[in-house]
């Protein structure tokens, strides 16, 4: 009995310790642990991107983009929201600009982008086909003038304010208009902030008409007020320089 006993001792002994099947399956799981590394490694900075930019791109990959009877081509990283950014036809597309570079976003300009604090150094566009006849400064006449409450009031940057009727419809908004020499009068609305308040990124607006049918509706902060002679001929500029032939 003995025997059988000690010759059982001995194959255990001479057995190794780690199976052939065992060390198949560990290199298994080990390989299989490092895929998984991998992939979280490269997902996670994958997302962790997309996190950073925050809806923004810095590509500048450029759209063909239809609006009405004209062509415009724009690059990615002007475009506001993700899901216009995309060839063909368009009923609208929304831009946003830094001032004075009109540039789009990029890393260097990150911080304009995302920092509120910063965000009244932006121009937002909404290009949209125009449906009317007349833009804001055509408008002045024949119904800004009809709505003004009392008399002008002289502005800064040379400018004129024209306080509203409470029943215009206009809320708290104010108009200011400004001569232009061999050019309609600049027309512009604002909400201009209370004392000892800061002005927000959009708290001025107009808009203009440009190519064939397009409407350029712009918004810009109303502590840019000094420079509106010249954020007006960018924004013409920056539009007419990409209508596609």
């Amino acid at each position: 009995m003995a025997g059988p006993a000690r010759d059982f001792s001995a194959a255990e002994e001479e057995a190794p310790l780690l199976s052939n099947r065992f060390v198949y399956r560990l290199t298994v799981v080990i390989a299989i642990l490092a895929l998984l590394t991998t992939v979280i490694s490269i997902s996670g900075h994958w997302f962790g991107q997309r996190i950073a930019l925050a809806g923004h791109t810095d590509s500048t990959e450029e759209f063909l983009i239809r609006i009405g009877q004209d062509k415009l081509e724009l690059p990615a990283n002007t475009i506001r929201f993700r899901d216009q950014r995309r060839a063909g036809m368009a009923e609208r597309v929304d831009l946003y600009l830094t001032w004075p570079e009109l540039e789009g976003y990029s890393a260097d300009l990150r911080s304009r982008f995302d920092d509120v604090g910063q965000s009244s150094s932006l121009i937002f566009l909404q290009l949209s086909q125009s449906t009317m006849s007349r833009d804001m400064s055509g408008r002045l006449e024949p119904i800004y003038s009809k709505l003004f409450d009392g008399a002008p009031q002289q502005a800064a940057f040379g400018l004129t304010l024209h306080r509203l009727r409470a029943d215009s419809g206009y809320g708290n908004e104010i108009v200011l208009t400004g001569r232009v020499a061999g050019a309609p009068d600049y027309v512009v609305r604002c909400v201009l902030p209370a004392a000892g308040e800061r002005a927000t990124s959009g708290d001025c607006q107009r808009d203009i008409h440009i190519g064939q049918d397009l409407t350029i509706l712009y918004r810009f902060s109303s502590a840019l007020l000094r420079d509106w002679q010249h954020i007006d001929a960018a924004v013409r500029l920056f539009v007419e320089n990409r209508l596609a032939k």
